[in-house]
């Protein structure tokens, strides 16, 4: 049985899910500029969450948003528009610079094989939505309206400390003494903003009687109200949504429809880069690109992020790359191999894997399951399927001329003619095939 720890109670619980359909969404990029390394964690990650789903026989429908509308830098309501920054930088629109970086992230979500969302929902296509929200929580009695927007008062939520396990009274104590005074609680958050004049701000749309943006907390509220329906059985996010995003969702959530937004939160850790935080001042923000350039493939990069668990802070180097990317060799040696001879699986070995990552995810264990076991080809496939690491795609078998030039070779070789064998194995190493001669006759294996 799949256990997941569910961080609304701590605790690592029994999945059960609230119908025949397992709801999942995924919190998605915000769309402007390339991203890099880190970015992907979190998303490969949930792509093994819904993997382990299907494989466990679930039905499932799962919702990944894109915000490519401009919203503040910060989680509070002050800040830079990330698309009008990004708009800046390149001389382009915000909606250019939105459709552009949301086409990178996609082609980018396929080079790392992970499986496409039913919902791709951008948060432009959801603004009349998000309107209709802040009307019902007006309605309900949960905003008030000040200069710059409508406020969520979070005093009329109770529970808005709960999920997080706020401390409301240190957040209070700790405001900037430039605090706006118009704010209720220094835990309010904007719903809506209204346009200041002088401000700039391309994305612009008319509610309550002058421009303004949704804040960008609402957009997930109301894409989940839309596509799925709450509650939900699955959310999904990185650690930094913890504390401000996600206890913002739930509250929204309550107060404009009044339901629990979800049954199971999952939230991943961060990736660190030799030891430090990912950041353009360090020049470490290293994209997939960066890393092809340096000769690894996005599946090498994969392959390193399953080899930890998602809740633990991952340090990344080229080194420990290099070890993903020999692991990842290695196994595809031995899937080689099952061509050439007949490899019987460890008894009930998928089992044990699937055991393992049904156990939270520990993709960690099951990988060392896999490195200490027998494994046959159709097994091999099952593995495949259930990490996406396109082992059995990137490891065909070699076609029939080419064992043919082995049968040559091994002759070759009985009849001491060891200048046509050499050539012959020179010849297979220029197609990307290695020999390795052992007592029970020549192995092949590719070497990229």
């Amino acid at each position: 049985m799949l256990k997941l720890y569910n961080t609304a109670t701590r605790k690592t619980e029994d999945f059960k899910p609230l119908g025949d359909v397992v709801k999942v969404y995924t919190c998605g990029p915000t769309v402007y500029n390339f991203p890099h390394i880190g970015n992907y964690a979190a998303y490969t990650y949930w792509d093994l969450l819904v993997r382990v789903l299907k494989i466990n026989g679930y039905k499932i429908k799962r919702v990944l948003n894109l915000t490519d509308v401009g919203h503040l830098v910060s989680d509070g309501d002050e800040g830079e528009d990330k698309l009008e920054k990004g708009a800046a930088r390149e001389g382009k629109s915000p909606f250019e610079i939105a459709d552009f970086y949301s086409k990178v992230y996609l082609d980018n979500y396929r080079k790392l094989e992970l499986l496409p969302a039913d919902v791709v929902a951008k948060a432009t296509d959801y603004v009349r939505e998000d309107m209709k929200a802040v009307d019902l929580m007006t309605k309900n009695g949960f905003t008030y309206e000040i200069h710059d927007g409508v406020y969520f008062d979070t005093s009329k939520f109770p529970a808005y400390a709960d999920f997080a396990k706020l401390d409301l009274d240190g957040i209070k104590a700790g405001a900037r003494v430039d605090f706006s005074n118009e704010k209720r609680n220094a835990s309010d958050f904007a719903v809506w903003k209204f346009i200041q004049p002088g401000e700039k701000h391309a994305m612009r749309w008319d509610y309550l009687g002058r421009p303004g943006y949704p804040g960008w907390h609402l957009e997930c509220s109301t894409i989940i109200h839309e596509t799925l329906g709450e509650p939900i059985d699955i959310h999904t996010g990185g650690i930094d949504h913890l504390p401000v995003h996600h206890t913002n969702e739930i509250a929204q959530t309550y107060a404009a429809y009044g339901n629990k937004l979800a049954k199971y939160w999952l939230h991943c850790d961060f990736i660190m880069i030799d030891g430090q935080k990912i950041s353009k001042s360090l020049g470490n923000t290293y994209t997939l690109e960066d890393l092809e350039e340096k000769g690894f493939t996005p599946m090498d990069y994969k392959m390193w992020l399953l080899s930890g668990h998602y809740q633990r802070t991952r340090n990344f180097t080229f080194e420990s790359l290099e070890g993903a990317k020999n692991r990842r060799q290695n196994w595809r040696n031995r899937i080689a191999l099952c061509y050439q001879q007949e490899v019987k699986s460890d008894e009930n070995i998928f089992e044990k894997i699937l055991d393992a990552v049904n156990n939270n995810l520990n993709s960690a264990e099951a990988f060392a399951i896999i490195d200490n076991s027998k494994i046959s080809l159709e097994d091999w496939k099952k593995i495949d399927e259930l990490f996406g690491l396109r082992l059995i795609a990137d490891t065909p078998d070699i076609a029939e001329e080419q064992y043919a030039l082995i049968k040559e070779r091994v002759d070759a070789r009985a009849e001491k003619d060891f200048a046509k064998s050499d050539k012959i194995r020179d010849e297979l190493l220029s197609q990307g095939i290695a020999l390795r001669d052992t007592a029970s006759g020549a192995v092949w294996e590719y070497t990229n």
